[in-house]
């Protein structure tokens, strides 16, 4: 066991550094990757369109990964996405600027974002799987959390990484060169890779049901036929994890720096600390549901959005860098409170035969809707409107979709795997 959730959260954790590194060098990839003479806000919503981009890809690698996954096992399929990761992160360090080749630099760029929302799509629910149905199922909720950790813990690499670079580096020489290394540095994924094939075993829900016969020749088809309900309650569910989330872990850096006036340094110090906290308070969180349901602890944190949103936004709009501090502080104790229990409700939720691709069907939409367009939109907000506080309006919208479709879940924490 402590194997499987040691190789899980470490191959998660790298494919999410990966993915994470772009959120945080946006405003300087948005200096390299446009023309010098336009509109820097522009040119920043573009990046972040880039960015979403990358998203919409994640549906159709969920559905390719989600395939293997539930034919030929879910090692097979965790592992053929970590090196679709490796490659495109290495190569996003490599890439010739605007200066050097114009306009090719960004389609070069989004061709590899792509690749990596491809790669994520399957990644994250390979992982989640991976690990949840080796489980013992009076533990599935806290061990389950070890893949959401593993989400933190990437982020919370790639913001340190970021962050040294940012301190060692002057402004000319981190725009030159120094935004690259991070990325370099993500290509030992596929040694990752390498090590899970060779010491971990499959999963014996999926190898019973493998041998049972009980595994479905059109994953696909089958989730929507027969599972479409389930699968819209799992999307539900998980707004109210990927937007807070991307709002917390990609956007506040920039909406930190941009429209509340701190440097970049204090940005990913902040950055650095909310992941912290997450990493505290979803393993709790989780281990709380083992023993009174999923459903309860994410309804408490659901609400907590709603009535929170508005008076923590009032906070983290005051000039002093304490405010600040605390109100994402508690911000982020909300968001680790609800991702805690997430990733074992996506498993139970769904039947063995087709876990992984419903699975991956459902949080890949979510996360394409809400998840992926939650920096343009946040931005896109503040510019048009010029109010902060329609971020904390949109955080309560995601969170009443997901209270809906809580109230109309029933929770099988205390439930074998089927």
């Amino acid at each position: 066991m402590g194997k499987v959730i040691l190789s899980g959260m470490v191959s998660n954790g790298l494919e999410w550094y990966s993915w994470a590194l772009y959120a945080f060098t946006a405003l300087t990839i948005s200096k390299q990757f446009f023309a010098p003479d336009g509109d820097a806000s522009s040119h920043l919503l573009t990046t972040y369109a880039m960015f979403a981009a990358g998203f919409v890809a994640r549906p159709l690698g969920g559905i390719m990964f989600g395939i293997i996954g539930d034919k030929l096992g879910r090692r097979t399929a965790l592992v053929l996405s970590i090196f679709m990761m490796a490659i495109p992160t290495g190569c996003i360090g490599l890439l010739p600027t605007y200066a050097t080749i114009g306009c090719y630099a960004q389609y070069m760029l989004l061709f590899l974002l792509i690749m990596q929302g491809l790669s994520l799509g399957g990644a994250f629910s390979g992982a989640i799987t991976f690990i949840v149905e080796h489980a013992p199922s009076n533990k599935r909720g806290f061990i389950g959390s070890s893949s959401i950790e593993s989400l933190y813990l990437g982020f919370l690499t790639g913001s340190f990484v970021a962050w040294i670079f940012t301190q060692i580096c002057n402004q000319q020489q981190y725009d030159s060169w120094g935004w690259r290394v991070p990325f370099l540095l993500g290509i030992p994924i596929s040694f990752i890779g390498l090590y899970i094939r060779k010491h971990c075993e499959e999963s014996a829900t999926f190898a019973t049901a493998k041998a049972d016969g009980m595994l479905s020749k059109t994953p696909v088809r089958d989730s929507f036929t027969h599972e479409f309900k389930h699968i819209m309650q799992a999307i539900g569910a998980y707004v109210s994890l990927t937007m807070p989330f991307y709002l917390l872990s990609t956007y506040f850096i920039v909406f930190t720096q941009q429209t509340l006036g701190r440097s970049k340094g204090e940005a990913l110090m902040l950055n650095m600390i909310n992941m912290v906290i997450l990493l505290i308070t979803a393993p709790i969180s989780a281990k709380i549901s083992d023993h009174i349901g999923r459903r309860k602890v994410l309804l408490t944190a659901a609400f907590a959005y709603l009535f929170l949103s508005a008076p923590i936004f009032s906070l983290l709009l005051q000039p002093s860098f304490s405010s600040v501090l605390i109100a994402e502080g508690l911000f982020s104790i909300i968001v680790g409170c609800y991702m805690g229990p997430i990733p074992t409700l996506l498993v139970e939720i769904f039947p063995t035969r087709v876990r992984y691709t419903a699975m991956s069907l459902s949080y890949n939409i979510s996360a394409v809707c809400f998840g992926g367009t939650a920096a343009y939109v946040c931005e896109w907000m503040v510019k048009t409107y010029g109010n902060s506080y329609y971020i904390a309006y949109y955080v309560m919208f995601c969170a009443c979709i997901s209270i809906v479709s809580l109230l109309f879940y029933k929770d099988r924490y205390k439930e074998e795997l089927a």
